[in-house]
Parts: C-alpha cells; structure tokens; sequence
C-alpha cells in the first residue's frame, strides 16, 4: 500500500534502460533523479569503481518454519553466508514447506550486479571525480548506494531518501 500511495498518479516503466529511454525520450523530465553506478553513467571514461557483489542459494524446504521470521543476519565468520530470507514471513504465510534464500558474499567484476561500493581510497579519489562532472549535470541528481557511492544501512537509506525529498521538493516526506 505504501509504494501504491507514493506511485499514484505516476507512470512507471520497468525494464527500461537509462540512457536509452533518455535518448528516445529527452525532454521525458524536467530532472531526473538516477540511482544506478555513477561511473555507468559516464560511461566509465574516469575508470571503474569497484563494488561487493552477492550470491544468492534459494531452496524448498520440507518445513512449516525454518527461522520463525523473514531474515536472519550471519556474522560468524565460519558461516559462509551473511543472511537468510525465509519468504514466507513477510506475507506472514503458513504453508506446509518454506522457501529460503542464502546470501553469501561475491566478488564483483563489470556486468555483474553492483551491490554495496567498497569505499577504499582508490574508490573514494575516483569517486570524487565522477562526484565532480555530476556536479554539471544540473538535471541530474544522483542519489542511492549506486549514485552516490555510499553504503547505507536500510535506516539511512530512507532518511537520505526523506532528505532528497527535501531538498528536491522543498517539503517534508508524507505519510503514505
């Protein structure tokens, strides 16, 4: 219900690639906010940053309940994942076999699905770059673990989002 509430009113389009919507379409947006890799952007003409990747194990379990809620973090490190999802406990289901998926972490190379940046200081000087030709752009705003380099937790995610909002807007976030 909250996204229905926040999407009402917009058109969305899924399975649509940037530049080639923006190519097609340029006077599609007054501004854009864009949340993929910065350095995609630009075509990686300064270089590339580098990110942590993940792996993901899904499996039918022959259970009712495998963890009693939805995600379980792992941080020992003789345990080779960092996470499990056990599907079923955001709908709050009650079937007779459970679903869960493994996260365990993964090297990242170019093509692979981008996750959390690895802010080094190779990574952050490259950054800074990239953070610099953004700076131009003037209707584009980068935001995100993607377009703004920044591993966020889920709680400073929202409140980085609130403050885009913000700023973007001149208004405060409302409830949905």
């Amino acid at each position: 219900k909250m996204v229905a509430n926040m999407l009402e009113g917009v058109e969305v389009r899924c399975g649509v690639e940037y530049k080639e919507l923006i190519a097609a379409e340029p006077d599609i947006a007054a501004r854009t906010i864009y949340c993929g890799p910065i350095d995609a952007f630009y075509d990686f003409k300064l270089g590339t940053l580098e990110y942590r990747s993940l792996r993901f194990e899904t499996e039918t379990l022959d259970e009712a309940d495998h963890q009693g809620v939805a995600v379980v973090n792992y941080t020992e490190r003789e345990v080779p994942y960092t996470r499990i999802i056990e599907h079923k406990h955001f709908e709050f289901g009650t079937q007779d076999k459970t679903v869960i998926t493994r996260e365990y972490p993964a090297d990242w190379k170019p093509g692979d699905e981008p996750y959390y940046p690895i802010n080094d200081a190779r990574n952050e000087a490259l950054y800074r770059q990239y953070e610099e030709l953004a700076a131009q752009e003037g209707d584009v705003v980068f935001a995100g673990r993607l377009g703004g380099y920044k591993y966020y937790d889920m709680d400073k995610a929202i409140a980085a989002a609130f403050e885009l909002v913000r700023n973007e807007l001149g208004a405060e976030p409302t409830e949905a």
